[in-house]
């Protein structure tokens, strides 16, 4: 193909190239083999130049290859093969990245004879050949993994495979380098062609054990990591030896090898026998992981360590991080706790540094100490212990500080041996709490918040009001990572003690309010979570006239400061929505514009939908508006109970919801039912008419497969029931064989099958002689689910269901009647006669003559 060019203009064609000039030069046909024979042929230009030339039709490629002229791909197909050995890095480099980007567009099988051929460059005596072809090999392997080891190219990699396992002996680092990270793209996938030849793969990587070449050392780590996972049995034989080789390059010189290697302990703690392979080892690894912890001199200068006050400095918007709303899901409550939370905890390790690469030697060290004292408990203090002593009390702030993180890392796992030491420790954290560098502040608050459990056990002058204290000074404090820090810590405080709080509500509440004023913007959005979290704790306490007047016109003034399509509504939104559910009635004087916004989110949003599913129209809108705003909904009518009517009736929020409820996207519905179920409770009157609409889609979605949208449509059909009546009989068919479905499942997880149950249980009390008959096949799964649950009118009513369903299909529960039997005749005879006749008098004369008929006593 002829390319003519002006070599003079091609910077100037090139570097400006914003995506308007683009989209106009790709009118040319010849466009793409002028950018080709640029990154190829033109040596009297700079490398970036041709680089960039490459990356622009690697662009090109990415987004309009199916357009190419076939003369056009075919030329630059060969080019690419032709110079994959050129003498820069550089361009060698970009030339493999644009062959990998055209095999993954599918382009492996359009194209038979790339991997044949670059296997065949692999053998030439040409070093920046065999690296060249290498490179793009590699990528192409991370790329393609896939389709590589699928029928659809006839298996390349049983050749392949073997090829690259002879190039780890090879004399270059770089091509050693290449080899093994060819092979590691098929160890987690137990790729077939891999595992027959995964006993020289393993005899090669022990060989490569101390290549003088960081980059061999890392690739070799990593396969080692991942064989752990995948092929244990292998590595079992040679463990002693692989633990000692992976304590020195935990150790190593470079940071990413001793990254890399570290990741070996985390991975390690995942296996059964982690405890067996590890107990000798821990006296070496335990300091070496705790060494690991303290910061390094680059993470300082990257972490501005020596900055105390920073609080004037406004954020850069880049640092913050997307927020994610968790959706509403409707849980039961349990014997002695609140709410029962599925979620993993979210106090995840150190995760105070995460304006510094979210992964390094610090972290990993950490986590693994972490997970290693959740496998060797209160064994692993015996080398913890000695260490601490020296660490917590060091002169130097970095030692110190890498001591506290080492406290907190151990906190869960060795809780039960660390209580006798906490008395003593505690008070020291709460110095600490008061230290010169920000970087110990800001950890003393996480570590303190790891132990918070037990010193909410405590008797609270004793430490929590002296943490309080000190803690609510950090929120305030003058550095922004140390507020972070410490709003966190706060709001797990405030998780753990619940109404402890109360006492302190004022005295919160000014903190609190007051930081408002004082925050950069990062800053305001874990403020709002520590606020939410803290009315989801103190509940109807918060509603007092003097803690509202405190709380709501800081809130209110950003509700109203915040436009409808800034994303900071979200946490807003879900603060507004806790404190609305505490506050209840006195959260009326907010309710009706609050109402009226979310109303208008929703609406605007499935408009935003709407017209963006029409072809060549407007970007489609974030749907986690309308998902928080349904939410918030959801906890108005919670909170407001019946005097959310008058709002209902003035809006069309039911024909949104039937839209809402029909979304493509889980969430959407997921929050969608919550609602229904709310809006259920608080004023049925409005939800009436939609029910012959609603039933069926909620029909539809119970399907276990989203366990969180099952689980809310399950609950609104139980809280629909109870308000219908026998009128829910038209729909008892739409939903039944379903909930029955889902209690028999196996690995349901606790809240749906709780909800599930209760929902049968309803069904069953409004229409007994629908649900009755089915009795048999759901009765022994339900007594098991609901026997933990806290007494409430959900549980009441269910019970009374099935009672009713027994009397209606006594037959249906002739299995459990026999076990139910020995139950009660052995409570009887273990409590005796006396005590049985005073417990059994209280009996409603219809369960005494049941007792005695069906079970004899």
């Amino acid at each position: 193909s002829r390319v003519s060019s002006d070599e003079k203009n091609l910077s100037v064609l090139l570097l400006p190239c914003n995506s308007l000039k683009l989209e106009q030069l790709n009118q040319y046909p010849d466009f793409n083999n002028y950018l080709i024979f640029v990154l190829t042929k033109l040596k009297s230009e700079d490398e970036p130049t041709r680089s960039l030339s490459g990356l622009i039709l690697k662009n090109n490629v990415k987004a309009h290859y199916q357009n190419f002229p076939s003369g056009v791909s075919d030329f630059i197909k060969s080019e690419c093969l032709q110079n994959i050995g050129d003498s820069s890095p550089l361009i060698r480099a970009t030339v493999g990245i644009l062959i990998t980007t055209i095999a993954s567009k599918g382009e492996l099988q359009n194209w038979p004879e790339l991997l044949p051929k670059l296997c065949l460059l692999l053998d030439s005596e040409d070093y920046n050949t065999c690296e060249g072809a290498f490179g793009a090999l590699q990528k192409i392997c991370e790329d393609s993994a896939e389709i590589l080891d699928s029928d659809m190219l006839d298996r390349p990699l049983n050749i392949m495979i073997p090829k690259f396992l002879q190039f780890f002996k090879h004399n270059s680092p770089k091509i050693r380098s290449h080899a093994i990270a060819c092979v590691n793209q098929f160890i987690i996938s137990r790729t077939q062609a891999l595992m027959l030849h995964i006993d020289p793969f393993i005899e090669n990587l022990f060989a490569l054990a101390t290549d003088e070449e960081p980059e061999v050392r890392k690739n070799v780590c990593r396969a080692l990591v991942m064989l752990l996972e995948v092929r244990l049995d292998r590595l079992l034989p040679h463990m002693h030896n692989i633990v000692e080789y992976m304590l020195q390059r935990t150790q190593d010189q470079d940071e990413n090898v001793a990254l890399e290697a570290c990741e070996f302990w985390l991975t390690l703690a995942e296996q059964p026998v982690c405890k067996e392979v590890l107990c000798g080892h821990l006296s070496q690894l335990t300091p070496v992981l705790v060494n690991g912890m303290k910061y390094s001199e680059i993470d300082i200068i990257l972490l501005k360590g020596d900055i105390e006050e920073d609080e004037a400095i406004p954020d850069n918007e880049q640092d913050i991080r997307p927020r994610f709303h968790r959706s509403r899901t409707v849980a039961q409550q349990h014997e002695g706790d609140g709410i029962e939370e599925e979620e993993d905890d979210d106090d995840e390790l150190d995760d105070d540094d995460d304006t510094i690469s979210d992964w390094n030697l610090r972290k990993c060290s950490a986590a693994a100490l972490d997970v290693l004292a959740n496998v060797f408990r209160d064994d692993l203090l015996l080398h913890i212990l000695p260490l601490l002593k020296e660490l917590l009390f060091h002169p130097e702030w970095v030692v110190k500080e890498s001591g506290i993180l080492v406290l907190g890392a151990i906190a869960e796992g060795c809780m039960q041996g660390m209580i006798p030491y906490l008395p003593e420790l505690i008070p020291h954290l709460v110095q600490c709490l008061s230290d010169k560098k920000a970087l110990v502040r800001s950890i003393t608050c996480w570590t303190l918040s790891r132990y918070a459990h037990w010193v909410v056990s405590q008797p609270p002058d004793t430490y929590l009001k002296p943490l309080m204290t000190e803690l609510l000074k950090r929120i305030l404090d003058s550095n922004k990572r140390v507020q972070e820090a410490a709003c966190s810590a706060f709001a797990t405080l405030e998780e753990e003690a619940c109404t402890e709080l109360v006492p302190y509500l004022a005295f919160i509440l000014d903190t609190l309010v007051f930081a408002f004023s004082k925050y950069q913007h990062k800053n305001l959005l874990i403020l709002y979570d520590a606020i939410g979290t803290l009315a989801d704790s103190v509940g109807h306490h918060l509603n007092k006239p003097e803690y509202i007047q405190m709380l709501m016109p800081p809130l209110i003034q950003k509700w109203n400061q915040l436009k409808d399509e800034d994303k900071d509504l979200f946490p807003l939104l879900e603060c507004l929505s806790s404190v609305a559910t505490a506050l209840q009635s006195g959260f009326l004087p907010y309710c009706e514009p609050v109402y009226q916004r979310c109303v208008n989110l929703v609406q605007k949003t499935l408009a935003q939908a709407m017209v963006s599913s029409q072809p060549d129209q407007y970007e489609a809108p974030d749907k986690d508006f309308m998902i928080v705003a349904l939410d918030l909904l959801s906890g108005l009518a919670e909170g407001l109970g019946g005097t959310i009517e008058q709002l209902v009736a003035r809006s069309n929020i039911l024909t949104l919801m039937y839209q809402c409820m029909q979304d493509k996207m889980p969430e959407v519905r997921q929050s969608s039912f919550a609602l229904l179920g709310d809006l259920t409770k608080a004023c049925f009157q409005h939800v009436k008419p939609c029910i012959a609409d609603f039933m069926p889609i909620l029909g539809t979605n119970l399907n276990p497969e989203l366990i969180s949208v099952c689980n809310n449509a399950t609950w609104a059909i139980g809280e629909i029931s109870i308000q219908m009546g026998p009128e829910m009989q038209p729909y008892i068919a739409m939903v039944l064989h379903q909930l029955v479905e889902i209690i028999n499942r196996p690995n349901t997880p606790k809240t749906l099958l709780e909800n599930t149950a209760i929902t049968i249980g309803r069904l069953g009390y409004v229409c007994p002689q629908e649900v009755a008959p089915m009795l048999q096949q759901f009765i022994r799964p339900w007594c098991t689910s609901l026997r933990n649950i806290r007494d409430n009118e959900e549980k009441d009513s269910a019970f009374r269901g099935i009672c009713t369903m027994i009397s209606v299909n006594p037959g249906g529960v002739v299995q459990v009647r026999s076990s139910s039997t020995m139950i009660l005749h052995g409570f009887k005879n273990q409590v005796g006669e006396e005590n049985w006749s005073r417990f059994s008098d209280q009996f409603p004369m219809p369960l005494k003559e049941r007792l005695a008929t069906f079970y004899g006593v």
